[in-house]
């Protein structure tokens, strides 16, 4: 295959992004409908949802949406046949919907565990088994959204980090058992992005080696990356998006230039 611009175009694909009505999953919805994909969201947020609608459509493409919380299975089964049902087919699939707070392990409830274990993870084996029935032939793209923190200590967020590692770890197996059906999973970990999930942190977003502030739309470029032609003959990897905070270890940017650890 020579590569041109058609490999990055996602013209005539049908995309699923979760957790679309703000942050990262807005703006890997909003990256797809750019390049020619049309986009089914869902969300709790009713109001940020509609706003993400509205951006899709003004760019001339369709936008699907339903309010619906991901950790219900039966919920998301009825929204991907519902889809299935209007598009014919699915060809890409961002997890994106997830989310933490900080919690000592040992102060952490039971339902507070549940809840992190349901919206991270199970989330995420809800939609694979709904969506790739509806995989066509010709093969398609799962990307799940992980966290560096899957790869390292994350005091606080125990629960939170482990499932984002079992996403990583998921998506390696799944692209084995899903390979001899042209469709490949991958995992993006992202680190150092503000969005609004995490917006409280502020200041404290660690530094990073490379100089220069980050965004959710670092993040769409990766996921435009591996739903398009261009990353066809890649599958079971994780995508570090965090400006070289894994390669870093526990170096630090001093403010004079140089590290530290």
């Amino acid at each position: 295959m020579t590569l041109d611009q058609s490999a990055i175009s996602l013209e005539g694909r049908v995309a699923l992004v979760t957790g679309a009505a703000r942050g990262i999953g807005k703006a890997v919805a909003e990256t797809f409908a750019v390049f020619g994909a049309d986009v089914a969201l869902c969300d709790r947020d009713a109001q940020g949802l509609a706003g993400t609608v509205r951006e899709i459509e003004a760019l001339g493409r369709r936008a699907f949406s339903e309010c619906l919380d991901v950790r219900e299975g039966a919920a998301v089964r009825a929204f991907v046949e519902g889809l299935a049902a209007e598009t014919g087919r699915i060809d890409i699939l961002v997890n994106n919907a997830g989310g933490g707070f900080w919690a000592e392990f040992m102060e952490l409830s039971e339902n507070g565990q549940e809840a992190l274990i349901r919206e991270n993870f199970t989330s995420v084996t809800h939609f694979v088994r709904a969506v790739v029935p509806f995989v066509p032939e010709r093969g398609g793209s799962i990307i799940n959204l992980s966290s560096i923190e899957a790869q390292r200590a994350a005091p606080g967020f125990a629960v939170y980090a482990a499932m984002k590692a079992a996403v990583e770890n998921l998506s390696r197996s799944l692209a084995l058992e899903l390979g001899s059906r042209r469709i490949r999973v991958n995992a993006i970990a992202p680190d150092a992005v503000p969005t609004p999930g995490i917006s409280e942190l502020g200041d404290q977003l660690p530094k990073t080696p490379l100089a220069c502030a980050a965004s959710a739309d670092d993040v769409a470029g990766a996921a435009l990356y591996l739903a398009s032609d261009l990353s066809r003959f890649v599958t079971g990897t994780t995508l570090p998006v965090d400006g070289g905070l894994q390669a870093a270890g526990g170096w630090r940017p001093k403010p004079d230039g140089g590290f530290e650890l």
